[in-house]
């Protein structure tokens, strides 16, 4: 059995949830999300979503607990929001934003300007003697993470040293360097 799948989603106060046509329709005071499903019911009661398996195939259970998973992150996105933490490590490395437009100096001969999706709110904090970070918030928790991963991209964290661009948090496996 589907322990993750089994648990109903509770919907906060402030938040509609709708289903219609195999599509779940959440809509909260940070914005509104939309997610297709198959395989699966999904039944809104007394305050709570229930997510059941039309059948016991192998699709249908693994799908279970996902469907439940999803509607949770986008009920919580839409009433709190999500946030992901980028901080930049390395000498020279800086980041600012000016609106949707993200510019990073990561010791390229040039920098990098990204431009991001509206739903996804940057900022930036730089404080003297401390690594840059750059802040990412969405009511979407996919869009979120796609963009913090995209980032993080350009400049991965090596082993050596630690320098590039890691998540607040994320513990880096560190090597040891030459031996004389």
């Amino acid at each position: 059995m589907s322990r993750i799948g089994n648990n109903p989603v509770a919907i906060p106060e402030g938040v509609t949830v709708e289903v219609k046509d195999n599509v779940i329709t959440v809509k909260g005071k940070l914005g509104e999300l939309t997610q297709n499903f198959d395989t699966v019911n999904v039944k809104v009661e007394e305050g709570n979503v229930y997510v059941t398996r039309s059948s016991d195939n192998k699709d249908n259970k693994s799908k279970h607990g996902l469907y439940r998973s999803l509607i949770n992150n986008m009920i919580e996105g839409v009433s709190k929001g999500w946030t992901k933490e980028l901080e930049l490590v390395g000498v020279g490395y800086r980041a600012t934003n000016q609106g949707q437009k993200l510019d990073l100096a990561l010791g390229f001969s040039h920098n990098i300007v990204m431009s991001l999706a509206p739903e996804v709110k940057v900022e930036t904090v730089s404080e003297k003697g401390k690594n840059p970070i750059v802040k990412l918030t969405s009511h979407d928790k996919q869009l979120v993470g796609q963009v913090a991963a995209k980032i993080r991209g350009f400049r991965k964290p090596e082993p050596y040293k630690g320098k590039g661009i890691k998540f607040v948090g994320e513990e880096i496996r560190r090597k040891a360097g030459k031996s004389a």
